[in-house]
């Protein structure tokens, strides 16, 4: 049993009732969807009736491609779909949530759109989340891992200090997730090795969500800042952080590799 391949977007689109994007960067939709050989290289005709980007991107990215969406006409009448309709909806959970179906999609579009792709959405995840119109899905990712850094910034800092001051991360976290400051980052990612089976730390900071991509998303969320006019020195300061921990190369590994490569925290014993 296998999958059929073809060799550009435009192929896809031409047999494909509906898309499903995950790329790296804006750059990269952006070329998948109106580049030399995207998506909509046949013009403003389309079969797919809808379009789902699960791509971690700037909000205006994902407004501008559904607006460009909502001027195309269907190449087959689908229904009460008389024009393309497109969704974006990024997804939280990583890698092993995606191996075991359990993603939450956060979505933004048509709420029409939205509720007929649900039954799709939970076909490879747990939980879905409207978020409201076009663009509000990828807004809800940026803000989702500028808090998760934040957490693991924080979590990291303070199980640091904690290690110097002579209390080892294995107490400190017992303390923390019977306390007030218990949070996912110390409760089922926590990034000392030898606390916590099955997550990165346990592995070298091998395989979860890459430094280099939380950069990237961090970097998207003080550009978001900055057009809006939000002051969010949180934003700066961790964006700053994990820019250091991948030019000391470590880009390749898990975020939470910080406790190690940023605070110099230690093994748990």
């Amino acid at each position: 049993m296998g999958v059929d391949t073809k060799e550009t977007p435009y192929e896809i689109a031409e047999v494909s009732d509906v898309v499903i994007t995950m790329l790296p960067s804006s750059s990269h939709v952006n070329d998948v969807y109106t580049g030399p050989n995207g998506l909509l290289h046949g013009g403003n005709v389309l079969r797919p009736w809808l379009l789902i980007d699960s791509s971690t991107i700037d909000p205006q990215t994902s407004r501008k491609l559904s607006l460009a969406m909502s001027n195309c006409t269907l190449k087959e009448n689908k229904g009460r779909w008389e024009t393309p309709v497109m969704l974006d909806a990024p997804v939280s959970g990583g890698v092993p949530a995606a191996e075991a179906a359990t993603l939450t999609f956060m979505v933004g579009g048509s709420e029409e759109a939205y509720l007929a792709a649900k039954l799709l959405f939970l076909s490879m995840g747990k939980n879905t989340v409207y978020c409201g119109g076009p663009g509000n899905g990828s807004a809800a990712k940026i803000c989702n891992n500028l808090a998760m850094a934040i957490s693991m910034i924080g979590v990291s800092e303070a199980l640091a200090l904690g290690q110097s001051l002579g209390i080892s991360a294995g107490t400190l976290t017992k303390v923390f997730n019977t306390s007030s400051a218990r949070c996912w980052s110390s409760d089922a990612y926590n990034p000392v090795p030898g606390v916590m089976e099955g997550v990165p730390s346990s592995r070298n900071y091998d395989g979860g969500f890459v430094s280099k991509l939380m950069a990237k998303d961090l970097n998207l969320a003080a550009s978001s800042a900055e057009e809006v006019g939000l002051r969010c020195p949180f934003t700066s300061h961790a964006q700053k952080i994990y820019t250091a921990v991948c030019q000391d190369g470590h880009e390749n590994k898990d975020f939470s590799c910080v406790f190690r490569h940023y605070y110099s925290g230690k093994d748990e014993i």
